[in-house]
């Protein structure tokens, strides 16, 4: 399998779908709502994904592609070349903002994460890594990530889990609010993490991500020394919905311990 190969490919594509994106202001969108009114989805979302899959199917139509429109083939492994793709990260953000959505895409072979990729479409900023040979920011590499402690860090976290809720212990996350230097919420996963990556964020927390929100986000963590896991610490399910946390690794198990506590630990 010849990754560079794969990696000059996937980068074209992606920087072309950018501008297919770009392009589609000009026009008018079709917007729609998913599971709630608040997970929407829009033509260019799925015009985007049937790109991807077209010129992925052009280029080897042995490739799998799991995509977050199900515009693909049905997919329950990761047996194989298996694309795991986010057309666009942050659709409320891309409809109401026109800005600060990503591309996202995860490249596995038979279940390895080997490439990935987070494109900040209207900034046509790349962060991409190829697994064992370092990470990227355009053209510049990524360096591993500092230590840093709690009391340092900014921490991407939705305002949502420090109100009670149902899924994790809100006080802890109080406390850890009161005790960071400060936390963001961007509105986009891909975004967050491409931010834990470069050492803009110190940790992303999610209670709930696909795997098309963090596919490729995971491998581009691994060059430089992220941890991402789930809120027990295992390993993320890269085929079904599940909690999530990206952090330095000086603080991640921390983060876990003290702050980060969902109710069914």
């Amino acid at each position: 399998m010849d990754l560079k190969q794969i990696d000059q490919f996937a980068k074209s594509i992606i920087v072309e779908a950018g501008n297919r994106i770009r392009n589609a202001f000009s026009y008018n969108l079709v917007i729609e709502t998913k599971s709630n009114a608040n997970d929407l989805v829009t033509n260019i979302d799925r015009e985007t994904e049937l790109f991807f899959i077209e010129k992925i199917k052009s280029f080897d139509p042995t490739h799998h592609i799991i995509g977050e429109e199900g515009m693909g083939e049905k997919v329950e492994s990761l047996d194989g070349v298996v694309w795991i793709i986010d057309p666009i990260d942050g659709t409320m953000n891309f409809v109401k903002q026109h800005r600060h959505f990503m591309i996202s895409i995860g490249i596995f072979i038979d279940g390895v994460g080997k490439l990935g990729y987070i494109y900040d479409v209207m900034r046509e900023d790349l962060f991409h890594a190829i697994a064992g040979q370092g990470a990227w920011y355009n053209a510049s590499p990524l360096r591993k990530l500092q230590p840093v402690t709690i009391e340092e860090s900014v921490i991407g976290i939705n305002a949502h889990w420090v109100a009670p809720n149902r899924h994790i212990h809100h006080e802890k996350v109080i406390e850890l609010v009161r005790k960071v230097r400060g936390t963001r919420s961007y509105g986009s996963a891909a975004m967050e993490i491409a931010f834990v990556v470069s050492g803009k964020l110190d940790a992303y927390v999610s209670m709930r991500l696909s795997p098309w929100d963090i596919a490729g986000g995971t491998i581009i963590a691994n060059e430089v020394g992220a941890i991402a896991t789930n809120l027990h610490g295992r390993t993320v399910d890269l085929l079904h919905q599940d909690t999530f946390i990206i952090a330095n690794p000086s603080i991640h198990h921390e983060l876990l311990e003290k702050y980060i506590v969902p109710y069914d630990v």
